[in-house]
């Protein structure tokens, strides 16, 4: 019949069948016939969909960030959602009107309100690095949102893809990320060559006190062969005083023997000792002495006669060939 249609819909969208004003049928992966002249079909996504966004938010100290991301959601009260945008399909399942990208767009900038909110009070270089911190932040804030709640649907998850500054501030921040980069590279290169500095000053030290050591043990060994020098020096000198004093008191004992022997002839006359003294010895000594004393008292002698025998014999004999 004319203006009789067939609608299907999947098990993600859920249907909200209108007929003169009110709900005839409603569910989720419903099939049927309806009139179209009284009826209005009203289909809502059930399933969870990711909305990308990308804005320009100001930092705290006026820098620019361009902030992108995705929001992921679903419906969670079909009712209450109809109730305020348009979810009406033609025929052909398409929609009447714009409303389901406004619910996209209600979301996006409850989403941009919150995130305003962190960059406003940190600074560039820290919203740069704090998309961990922006995350939890704005989702709470999503979840916990009457704007959001009132519009019956469940925020799921939230995503920071990229925070970007402009691209002069971009450049700015790799010169100087470049230049500290460098500057921690020449730092390096100064450690490295206060490393081997330090390194060789310390085996020049090590050498250093090793040859210390090698000359205390040296002065060291050198003193002990002076102390046995002088120790024997001193054993030799007492060796010698011994010597000394052995040798003194062998030339007292042997003059003190001469001393005993002589004292018996020391009061007697020289001729007499001699003539003990040669009682066995050469009769040529004993006429020298003869004559001697003939000598000594010649004016005494009136006359002496000496023969050619007595002075035969007083002369040396010659040695037979």
């Amino acid at each position: 019949m004319l203006g009789i249609r067939f609608m299907k819909v999947p098990p993600s969208t859920y249907v909200l069948h209108y007929k003169n004003g009110k709900i005839k049928r409603e569910g989720a992966g419903l099939s049927f016939f309806y009139y179209s002249a009284t009826s209005s079909i009203v289909a809502l996504p059930a399933a969870s969909a990711d909305v990308p966004f990308v804005f320009h938010e100001l930092t705290s100290d006026y820098q620019e960030v361009t902030i992108q991301g995705q929001l992921t959601f679903r419906v969670t009260d079909p009712k209450r959602l109809a109730g305020l945008l348009n979810f009406t399909v033609d025929a052909g399942g398409k929609f009447i009107c714009d409303d389901p990208d406004v619910l996209k767009q209600r979301l996006v900038q409850a989403t941009q309100i919150l995130t305003r909110t962190f960059t406003q009070r940190a600074p560039l270089r820290q919203v740069l690095t704090s998309s961990d911190a922006i995350v939890p932040e704005v989702l709470a804030g999503l979840r916990a949102s009457e704007s959001v709640a009132m519009l019956g649907v469940e925020i799921l998850g939230l995503g920071i893809v990229s925070i970007k500054p402009t691209p002069e501030m971009a450049r700015a921040l790799e010169a100087e990320a470049r230049e500290a980069l460098q500057g921690r590279a020449d730092e390096a290169i100064y450690a490295r060559r206060n490393a081997a500095v330090e390194q060789e000053r310390r085996i020049k030290e090590s050498e250093l006190n090793t040859e210390i050591a090698v000359e205390e043990k040296r002065r060291q060994i050198r003193e002990t062969q002076m102390a046995a020098e002088i120790a024997v020096e001193k054993q030799r000198v007492t060796l010698i005083d011994q010597r000394i004093e052995n040798d003194r008191k062998e030339a007292e004992s042997r003059a003190h023997a001469l001393e005993a022997t002589l004292k018996p002839v020391r009061d007697m006359d020289w001729r007499t000792l001699m003539a003990v003294s040669a009682g066995a010895a050469d009769p040529g000594v004993l006429m020298s002495m003869a004559f001697h004393e003939l000598a000594q008292n010649a004016q005494k002698i009136g006359e002496l006669n000496i023969t050619p025998d007595l002075l035969r014999a007083l002369l040396p004999r010659k040695k037979e060939e």
